[in-house]
């Protein structure tokens, strides 16, 4: 077994359990938990994009069978996207760089965390084919550069912006983040895939995560407190990445 405490593993489940109730993959979350536990940069985009398949995977399954894609609305920010993931994931960054810009999109996913909506509203027209290319692009290039699928940052503004419902948004999201995360490894694996030790342990691990979060009733679950604990955690990742 590797050379890692057992909180490793109990945050990677947190994480996963966490995101996937809200269609997401968890890279953000990923991200966090290595740089807290002093994983090795090299391994942090290939091993976030892997477990972001399996959780994203797994949390798709389960939103698309509750809501059906507008894909008037949903293509254009997915199409060029995917091409732009695969760039993203060619671009090489230097460590103290890539800490930064990862410590940057890990704010976003805090603010994204703990922004809850206090009631459903009336759905805006969908933006114009410009507008969703430019969006979709720029998340594209970004989840390929620091190795996160881009749900994170799309479901936010899809609710801000009011272009679906809150819950809708995790079809989007989880969807986006599929493509993408595949299309970033798809580039990474042109420079090569670099994984930790014994990864198929984190496999397992997130799996189980997503399936208990994607089918469980959160009603039951005690979530806010959860919410807190995973936000807390992104915080200590930022200050560790952004402040030297």
């Amino acid at each position: 077994m590797m050379d890692i405490p057992l909180l490793f593993f109990l945050s990677l489940l947190i994480v996963s359990f966490m995101y996937s109730m809200v269609g997401h993959g968890g890279a953000s979350g990923y991200l966090a938990v290595m740089s807290i536990f002093a994983v090795s940069t090299v391994y942090f985009r290939s091993s976030a994009l892997i477990l972001n398949l399996f959780v994203a995977g797994i949390a798709f399954a389960n939103f698309r069978n509750g809501y059906s894609i507008r894909w008037r609305l949903f293509l254009p920010f997915l199409v060029p996207a995917i091409p732009m993931a695969f760039l993203g994931a060619l671009v090489h960054i230097d460590p103290r760089t890539y800490k930064i810009i990862l410590g940057i999109m890990l704010l976003a996913a805090l603010m994204r965390l703990l922004y809850r909506p206090s009631r459903e509203y009336e759905i805006n027209p969908a933006p114009g084919i410009f507008i969703s290319v430019v969006i979709g692009s720029i998340l594209g290039l970004l989840s390929g550069m620091i190795g996160i699928g881009g749900g994170i940052l799309l479901s936010p503004i899809f609710i801000l912006m009011k272009w679906s419902q809150v819950k809708e948004t995790g079809v989007y999201s989880s969807l986006f983040i599929l493509c993408n995360s595949l299309a970033g490894l798809i580039g990474l694996r042109i420079s090569g895939i670099m994984l930790p030790p014994h990864f198929y342990y984190w496999i397992l691990i997130v799996v189980g995560g997503g399936l208990i979060g994607s089918m469980s009733a959160t009603k039951f679950l005690p979530v806010r407190y959860f919410k807190i604990s995973l936000a807390i955690v992104l915080l200590f990742a930022c200050f560790k990445l952004l402040i030297p």
